[in-house]
Formats: C-alpha cells, sequence, structure tokens
C-alpha cells in the first residue's frame, strides 16, 4: 500500500511542477483564494507531496509520510466537497477537464485518506519492499488510473443522476 501512495502522490506531485499555471488556477478556486495565493498552496501542495512519497519509501518514515498523505487528502476531500455541484477543473485529471464536482471525485480523495491513515497505524514492519510488493503497487496504480477515467465521463448509461 505504502508504495501505491507513494505512486499516487509522487505524480500527483511532478503533475503540479509540470502544469504549475493551469493547477495554480484549480487550486486558487478550490480553495476559494486569489490566483497568487493558490499559486503559493499549489507549490506548498506539491513539495508536501513529494516529501510525503519520499517518506511513504523509506520504512523508518512510513507513518510520518502516510499522515502528511492523510492529512492532504483530507483537506482536499473537503475543498472538493465544498465545491461540489460546481462546474470547474478540479485539477483531478492530467487534463484540463471541467465538470461539475461530485461524489466520484470526493470519494477517491477521502479513500486515499482513509487508506493513507490506516497505512499510518499500522505496525512499521508492516512495510516490507519487494518485487511483488512493486508490481502490486504498479498494477492498482494502472487501476486508480482507470477509475478517473471511467470518473471523466460526462453522463455514461449506467449513472442515474
Amino acid at each position: 500500500m505504502a508504495l501505491f501512495l507513494a505512486l499516487v502522490l509522487g505524480v500527483s506531485a511532478a503533475h503540479k511542477a509540470h502544469s504549475p499555471t493551469r493547477l495554480g488556477a484549480a487550486a486558487a478556486r478550490l480553495a476559494g483564494v486569489s490566483l497568487p495565493a493558490g499559486q503559493l498552496l499549489l507549490v506548498l501542495t506539491g513539495a508536501a507531496e513529494a516529501v510525503a512519497a519520499l517518506c511513504l519509501i523509506l520504512p523508518v518514515a512510513t507513518t510520518a509520510g502516510a499522515t502528511t498523505a492523510a492529512a492532504l487528502w483530507t483537506a482536499y476531500a473537503l475543498a472538493l466537497w465544498r465545491r461540489r455541484g460546481e462546474v470547474l477543473d478540479c485539477g483531478c485529471d492530467l487534463v484540463d477537464r471541467p465538470r461539475p464536482i461530485g461524489p466520484g471525485q470526493i470519494l477517491r480523495a477521502a479513500l486515499l485518506a482513509s487508506l493513507a491513515l490506516a497505512l499510518a497505524l499500522l505496525p512499521a514492519a508492516a512495510s516490507t519492499f519487494s518485487a511483488e510488493a512493486l508490481l502490486a503497487a504498479l498494477g492498482l496504480f494502472a487501476l486508480y488510473l482507470g477509475a478517473s477515467e471511467i470518473l471523466a465521463i460526462p453522463r455514461p448509461a449506467w449513472r442515474k443522476s
């Protein structure tokens, strides 16, 4: 689980570094602050994500990384919940996709926060790394990206809302 969460955090931090203009504006809208404050918030959260990802791959710092990740994703879930129903680019995807903030985006952040919190509460010995753990993390990350793409479908036939 630590490797999967580290992948999510690492890709998120890299994404923030790659698209600072778009994601700074998204952060400002989500947080309800000015554009300069949104840019600062983007830099701070990107740095916190990078540090948390690094901590998650270091067995002695897993608890610190997981706790930081849980706090970040909880804050993100709360910001999304506050903006639920509004049409905006939440920065949830690798591309600019303005859409209504719905339960899927909120639950995704809340689920990641829950996984990180569960990891923080596990004994340190539970964080072992192996080739199998890496492959499992990569597989779970692929499923995570696939689920994100499914959430991006505007009005799928199976969704009743």
